[in-house]
């Protein structure tokens, strides 16, 4: 890369809390054939050439794991160029230096906190004579305070229209790293959408608030006439309380909150440093009437090509499917993060592990995981553990079963969504590794045994006051170390590498498993001994998991670990009306409940707020959370039927075997696969199924209990009902 023959520059003094701009003026003394532009930031940046943004990536640099990895942006510039040039750097904190995560204290946090800001670019000017011109950052720069007094992730931004920046100052080198530098690995982050308001209310609580209906990850825009010094300055939040006044607890330390400082005129603006999780916007000031045409949502997040589509004769489930992949949208910037909203936005491993499979199907995550999961590998410990997050900014936290099990599980659902083995041969490494850590810190062999786990996390079966299921944290530790040892052998096999040390080690901790756990106490407990392969009668067990669901009310009792796997053990033994019944109940717990509550995106709790309209808590409830919305994968795979053999990896043979539901009527799927697109519908008919498919490869159908092969083409089918 050409950027590294730069040199980093900062700033000359400490500008607190305002975010510098920096600018380099030139001639072009050719009109120039092409030009340019590589560069990146320690901080989130907006450039700028002569007063036009350079790129429609907003965001960037991205958040990667910036001590190993910080990427590195091109632009094409050249319709951008004049005779006289300016370009302009603006520098906001972003995730490089705010404070995160903001309800924990830390060393790490404070060292990141305190870190400089810091700018390299790289500007090549090639001539139709075949000469060329670069301009890299230097000396030769300045810097002084932009209009952006204040920008960060959790709080928000404060922006001054009046402020022109003057008073320029020469910049100082910065000594850091350019070996960090990589190429752009990951999507951009872009605005993908505009969401209108759709209303301006007044609250009991004489609050003005405007509702956009749908929550949305991203910024608000918005427009007015106003005289110089007016100020406008709103909040967000998701939800409103019961008497419908303003609620924003959930958000806790983050203050989310924007602060614009208006110049004469007619102007249009939003935040460009910074982003929020939202329905709603508090106006605790506004010049003059607000009116809802004033006001826009920017939906941001990672630049995916959606692939899959869901839709049913149910108008809740259409609702459900909906808010999953708006839940996707929302969490989907950059990192696959938690939640948009509150002091934490983090790279939670867990998550992403439990909600991978539906993620690919929805939307092209091929690039976007492989970018985090690099992140994840250069992130991963010297001992092989994995943080609970990557990147990894709670480097004192230990990690955990299922969620340090991202690194061997993530791997291998891309690659056997998407067909890609280089995702395996990138990850190899860190996959082995984090087998070799569990092995390196359990108490006893071929379990894990006595270490820190979230175990079930806010399992539905917790004891009292805590946010632990009640499956035993070491039943769950050990079954996911059998299925990571297990992937580690696959992946190794694909690769051709010698993993015999793997497979003895996998086939020890099946019957250690099976010694030490020879009955099963909770719904999760069954799942994962069946998913897992770990149970001696698979059948036996599903049968007993159908039936403790029963005995349960026809309720979900599982948590974070259970909740993805329950419904494809119980459809996939027998039990697809048990699966059913759970994925259309309605009442507390179940994924239509919070449908009912008027939900827009997928919750972190099935009670986030309850039945008379309280709350879960203001202490860990999000709005938009979106694990819980792994349902998806379960609709496409056994509702829809659509699905492949782990040996036909990117869906280069298809299985296809519905199980359809009266309750819904009809169902449609359709997935655009890296072998084209696969669509299926069934319909309810009188006492007739009718089937259709449309698949660009061979397929397994599977009807009526019967197997037959279909070469590619479109085809209808008859089952009974």
């Amino acid at each position: 890369m050409r950027i590294k023959n730069s040199s980093w520059i900062t700033v000359s003094q400490d500008p607190g809390d305002v975010c510098p701009v920096f600018r380099r003026q030139f001639a072009a003394e050719k009109q120039p054939a092409k030009a340019e532009l590589e560069i990146t930031a320690l901080g989130i940046y907006e450039a700028q050439l002569n007063g036009r943004r350079v790129s429609d990536y907003v965001l960037a640099p991205g958040w990667t794991s910036y001590e190993h990895r910080l990427q590195v942006q091109t632009y094409d510039v050249t319709g951008l160029l004049q005779g006289e040039n300016e370009l302009r750097v603006t520098v906001g904190r972003g995730w490089f230096r705010s404070p995160m995560p903001g309800w924990l204290d830390s060393e790490d946090k404070k060292r990141r906190y305190q870190q400089p800001c810091g700018l390299i670019a790289s500007l090549r000017l090639c001539y139709a004579d075949g000469s060329e011109e670069t301009i890299t950052t230097d000396e030769a720069w300045q810097w002084a305070e932009s209009p952006v007094r204040f920008s960060e992730i959790y709080d928000g931004e404060i922006y001054d229209a009046r402020t022109k920046p003057d008073g320029w100052q020469p910049v100082r080198p910065l000594a850091w790293s350019k070996d960090i530098l990589i190429p752009q690995e990951g999507e951009e982050i872009l605005e993908t959408e505009r969401v209108a308001a759709c209303r301006i209310f007044r609250t009991p609580g004489g609050d003005t608030v405007v509702d956009f209906g749908q929550e949305v990850t991203g910024y608000v825009e918005f427009t007015l006439d106003a005289k110089a010094g007016e100020k406008v300055f709103f909040d967000h939040a998701e939800v409103q309380d019961r008497d419908g006044n303003w609620y924003n607890e959930n958000y806790r330390s983050a203050k989310a909150q924007v602060t614009y400082i208006c110049r004469d005129g007619r102007q249009t603006w939003h935040p460009r440093l910074t982003f929020f999780g939202f329905r709603y916007i508090r106006l605790l000031s506004w010049p003059g009437e607000p009116k809802p045409e004033s006001f826009t949502a920017v939906v941001v997040h990672s630049g995916m090509r959606r692939t899959g589509w869901l839709k049913s004769g149910n108008a809740m489930l259409n609702r459900l499917f909906s808010n999953i992949v708006w839940g996707q949208r929302g969490n989907f910037l950059d990192v696959p993060t938690d939640c948009p909203q509150r002091d934490e936005r983090l790279g939670w491993t867990g998550d992403a592990e439990v909600f991978i499979k539906t993620a690919a199907y929805l939307f092209d995550t091929e690039r976007f995981f492989r970018k985090w999961l690099r992140d994840m590998a250069a992130d991963q410990r010297p001992s092989g553990e994995i943080g609970q997050v990557i990147p990894d900014v709670m480097p004192e936290a230990d990690g955990s079963a299922a969620w340090g099990d991202a690194a061997v599980i993530c791997p291998w659902q891309i690659y056997q969504t998407y067909g890609n083995p280089e995702v395996l041969a990138d990850q190899f490494a860190c996959m082995k590794a984090w087998v070799d850590f569990i092995t390196s810190v359990t108490k006893q062999p071929d379990l894990w045994i006595d270490h820190f786990h979230f175990g079930d996390w806010l399992g539905l079966d917790a004891p009292s006051g805590s946010y632990k299921g009640s499956t035993r944290e070491d039943f769950i530790a050990s079954a996911y170390y059998a299925h990571a040892a297990e992937l580690v052998v696959k992946a190794g096999r694909l690769l051709g590498q010698d993993v015999s040390v793997y497979e003895a080690l996998k086939e020890r901790i099946v019957a250690a498993f099976r010694r030490t756990f020879p009955t099963y106490e909770t719904q999760t407990e069954h799942v994962l001994a069946v998913h897992f392969g770990l149970a001696e009668d698979p059948q036996k067990t599903a049968d007993a998991l159908a039936a403790m669901v029963r005995a349960d009310g026809t309720q979900l009792r599982t948590g974070f670990v259970g909740t993805p796997y329950i419904l494809h053990v119980l459809s996939a033994w027998g039990h697809a009306d048990v699966a059913w019944d759970l994925v259309l109940r309605r009442e507390y717990p179940g994924w239509l409940y919070p449908v009912s509550k008027g939900a827009t995106t997928v919750w972190e709790h099935w009670d986030g707020i309850h039945e008379d309209g309280t709350f879960w808590s203001a202490d860990m409830n999000s709005y938009n959370h979106y694990a819980y919305g792994a349902v998806a994968d379960w609709i496409f795979e056994q509702a829809a039927g659509l699905t492949h053999a782990e040996d036909q990896p990117g869906f280069a043979e298809l299985i296809y075997a519905p199980h359809p539901d009266a309750r819904i009527g009809w169902l449609r799927a359709r997935l655009d696969t890296r072998q084209g697109t696969v669509s299926a519908l069934w319909e309810y008919e009188g006492d007739k199924i009718r089937c259709e498919l449309e698949t660009p490869v061979k397929t397994l159908v599977r009807l009526n209990g019967t197997e037959r092969r279909v070469d590619p083409g479109r085809y209808i089918f008859w089952e009974n009902v």
